[in-house]
């Protein structure tokens, strides 16, 4: 299984590097196009539908995508966007976490795959959008998530007593939450250090949110998509309870699906782009 892990995670790297390094933020765009339109087929997989549905579903997003690639909203999607992401999130993951596996379980099918429609699309939008604002900004996002679930991953084996979602997720605690924040913070102030000693092609979103929110605002806004990012988490794996599926697929050997890999991104971009509009 390790050895499974590594060879995919090497061969996912030797892909995503290359494109998201690329002179233009084109190759990025397109190739997560691809994965997002995975995660969709699992979606509808995972929410009751069979193998014909969800290619067509996977096609019907990796199409929306396309067009708004084609609009050009990829470097100047309207802010609107960002906030209609924000109430799917806060509102739809509060609900969500409330009523658990079961009450999601009945909600209409033709509104679980809706949501996921609208979840992954705004979610590829804002990764894209992301990407054409720099490097170091895309950059910075990805590791506010990665540095969220290192930090929760050590701190609840050291810590964690008190489950934060027993029935949904048995292994979260509530102290692994409070380590991921610390930890993000922790990598906020390095990363301002990092801007302000070498020259970046663009503001790293810690930088953006202290220049325009100064500390408190920092500080606030990191809690919250750490927060957001937990959320994205667990309703992934509520989703996945309901279905009685302990993966969203086995598309990438050793990981799960590709979902397990981006359930906290999907929430975490649009949001954060929401808040650097402001």
């Amino acid at each position: 299984m390790l050895k499974q892990r590594i060879i995919t995670a090497l061969v996912l790297l030797g892909v995503f590097l290359p494109a998201l390094f690329a002179p233009v933020p084109l190759p990025f765009a397109v190739l997560t196009v691809l994965f997002i339109a995975a995660a969709g087929w699992e979606w509808v997989r995972l929410n009751g539908g069979a193998s014909l549905p969800a290619i067509a579903f996977a096609v019907l997003l990796g199409g929306a995508c396309a067009l708004a690639l084609g609009a050009g909203w990829v470097s100047s999607a309207p802010s609107s966007a960002w906030w209609l992401a924000m109430g799917v999130w806060v509102l739809g993951g509060a609900w969500s976490l409330k009523v658990g596996p079961a009450g999601w379980g009945l909600l209409p099918q033709g509104l679980r795959w809706a949501l996921g429609l609208v979840g992954l699309w705004l979610a590829w939008l804002a990764m894209a959008d992301a990407r054409t604002v720099g490097i170091n900004f895309i950059l910075s996002v990805f590791s506010l998530v990665w540095m969220s679930d290192i930090a929760a991953y050590f701190g609840g084996r050291a810590f964690g007593r008190r489950k934060l979602a027993l029935a949904i997720s048995p292994g979260k605690s509530w102290e692994g939450v409070w380590s991921g924040m610390l930890g993000v913070l922790f990598l906020a102030g390095l990363w301002m250090a990092a801007d302000r000693t070498w020259s970046m092609d663009s503001p790293s979103l810690f930088t953006h949110l202290y220049l325009h929110h100064g500390l408190a605002g920092l500080v606030l806004v990191c809690v919250f998509l750490v927060a957001m990012g937990v959320v994205g988490d667990l309703v992934e794996s509520l989703v996945k309870r309901n279905a009685g599926a302990k993966d969203s697929s086995g598309l990438l050997p050793g990981h799960g699906g590709v979902l397990d890999r981006v359930d906290a991104l999907l929430p975490v971009f649009p949001l954060a782009l929401a808040l650097t509009s402001i």
